[in-house]
Formats: C-alpha cells, sequence, structure tokens
C-alpha cells in the first residue's frame, strides 16, 4: 500500500470518526460556513483562555476532505493565540492534510472551508 493510500484511509477514518466534533455552548468564537457547490457545511466553536485557543469543537457535515480538514485544523489550532489564527493561511491546510489537491482543483474548496470557518470566527462580533 502506497503512503498516498495509507493517508486516503486516514482522511476517510477522519471522516467517520472525527477528532473534536460537537459543539461548546460557552464558545467565544462561533461561525457558520457553507460550500453551494457540494453542500459541505462547517460550524466552529472556540474558547479563548487568556487570548490562546484552550477548546475547540466543530459540527457540520459534507464530504471526507472538508470534515477531515475540520478535524485537523480543530487539533492544529489548540494553545495558539487569534493573532497566530488570523496568520493561518490555505498552505497551512494544505500542510496538515497531507494531500495534493492540484490533481482535483475543485476539491480544494472543500478543504479550505474549515479556515474560511474560523477566520470568519475570528471578525464576527
Amino acid at each position: 500500500m502506497s503512503s498516498e493510500d495509507m493517508y486516503r484511509e486516514f482522511i476517510l477514518e477522519l471522516y467517520k470518526n472525527p477528532i473534536n466534533f460537537g459543539k461548546l455552548e460557552d464558545a467565544d468564537l462561533h461561525a457558520e460556513s457553507y460550500n453551494p457547490l457540494c453542500g459541505d457545511k462547517v460550524e466552529m466553536y472556540v474558547k479563548l483562555t487568556n487570548g490562546k485557543v484552550s477548546d475547540v469543537k466543530f459540527d457540520g457535515s459534507g464530504c471526507a476532505i472538508s470534515q477531515a480538514s475540520a478535524s485537523l485544523l480543530t487539533e492544529e489550532i489548540k494553545g495558539k493565540t487569534t493573532e497566530q489564527l488570523k496568520a493561518m493561511a490555505k498552505e497551512d491546510i494544505l500542510r496538515i492534510l497531507q494531500i495534493d489537491l492540484s490533481k482535483n482543483p475543485s476539491r480544494l474548496k472543500c478543504a479550505l472551508l474549515s479556515l474560511e470557518t474560523l477566520k470568519k470566527a475570528l471578525v464576527s462580533p
């Protein structure tokens, strides 16, 4: 089995058993994004303590890539400051996902939906 095949299996496993899935009732940051092209939906809840992410959850539905991306992003941002979150970019998501979307650029929107949601939460009142 190639490393690409193993990573595909990892993405599917995250889809079936997402990390940090759920809601936070006392979230300091919250936003929701929707991808009308394929129906993906991600809602993110972030709890801050002393300016850093102390807890984070996401809720949503959609394809394996969008849900795996949200799972991995929630793990990635724990302990980060809001300034570090604001600085996150497309390349950060592609790095944590470890998949090459150049062959399937239509899936890029799916992969970036969680980052879009996080960025929206950072600017929402």
